[in-house]
């Protein structure tokens, strides 16, 4: 190839590849949303406890789970209107129990309120109980009954615990950190850390977590539409009344007890979780509380709309 012809196709090379190097594809920008952090007070209350978030540590972990919480949407908002339905039926029995009423943040962040949920390692109901804790706190669990997803059981099962933890810890954080990571280990942790709250403790992500969880929890549950939660009281959950049969004797199939009662196996199981199968074989004799909802409950146009509950804060 002689110079000519080299300089030739150089030239017509750059040629081709000029304006590919000068032009400048342009996106648009889109157009994001806002998006607001959640402000941090410096105190928050909790249990009748003043809790300080001036240490560094203590800021960044409330403000991590506010955060975290106030964004994610569903599961917040779907607490936020089952509490109207579960609060006015827990409320009375902590107040019994002489448990505080901050004690109800609990069951909102181990189930979101859900008293069907069932966690991967088999804690069930609202207050999670695993099946041998739940036993050890005076619920039945079995094939046929488990007393974890007893709405009224449960929640005195968990009375019991928190009780028997403040008598060991004197602290209520300290409690709420043993009802994630147990009892005994808190204590562990405790004498080996010389410390006296769970707050100062080193603990793993998780129970070094749920203390603040909790914390968030009371806030965006108490001041929702501070967060952007926006319920009409058309939206909300709400309480059914109930006629209650008790049952001492075996049931052989309770989809034909249902229909004899006015109802059906649907219902049946769906306002008395406890009933794990089809039959009860009650050897034992036992007595058994079975709820039947009342006509009026399972239609929304004709059931009890009261807020009863402070911390639904519904839009007119």
């Amino acid at each position: 190839m002689n110079r000519i012809n080299k300089i030739f196709i150089t030239a017509a090379t750059a040629l081709l590849i000029m304006p590919i190097a000068n032009c400048q594809v342009t996106h648009p920008q889109p157009d994001f949303s806002r998006v607001f952090n959640p402000a941090i007070p410096e105190t928050v209350t909790f249990a009748g406890t003043v809790v300080d978030l001036d240490r560094e540590d203590m800021f960044e972990r409330y403000d991590r789970e506010l955060t975290s919480m106030a964004y994610t949407h569903g599961n917040t908002l779907l607490t936020l209107k089952r509490a109207n339905k579960y609060f006015p039926v827990i409320l009375p029995l902590l107040k019994e129990a002489n448990v505080p009423e901050d004690l109800i943040y609990v069951a909102c962040i181990e189930s979101n309120m859900n008293p069907f949920a069932v966690s991967p390692a088999k804690a069930a109901g609202l207050w999670q109980f695993m099946p041998a804790t739940g036993k050890d706190y005076g619920l039945e669990v079995n094939e046929f009954v488990d007393e974890r997803y007893d709405i009224e059981k449960s929640t005195k099962a968990a009375c019991r615990f928190l009780k028997q933890a403040y008598q060991r810890f004197g602290k209520w954080e300290s409690v709420a950190a043993s009802y994630n990571g147990g009892m005994g280990r808190i204590s562990r942790e405790l004498d080996a850390q010389k410390q006296k709250s769970a707050y100062d403790l080193y603990l793993t992500d998780e129970t070094n977590r749920y203390m603040f969880r909790l914390l968030a929890m009371k806030e965006i549950m108490e001041n929702p539409s501070k967060y952007g939660f926006e319920i009409d009281e058309s939206q909300l959950y709400y309480p059914a009344e109930y006629d209650i049969v008790k049952v001492n004797t075996p049931v052989e199939d309770w989809a034909v007890w249902a229909v004899n009662h006015d109802t059906n196996y649907m219902t049946l199981r769906e306002h008395n979780p406890w009933i794990r199968a089809k039959s009860l074989p009650n050897k034992t004799g036992k007595t058994y509380e079975v709820k039947i909802p009342k006509k009026n409950s399972v239609s929304r146009k004709k059931q009890n709309r009261k807020i009863s509950v402070k911390c639904i804060q519904a839009e007119d």
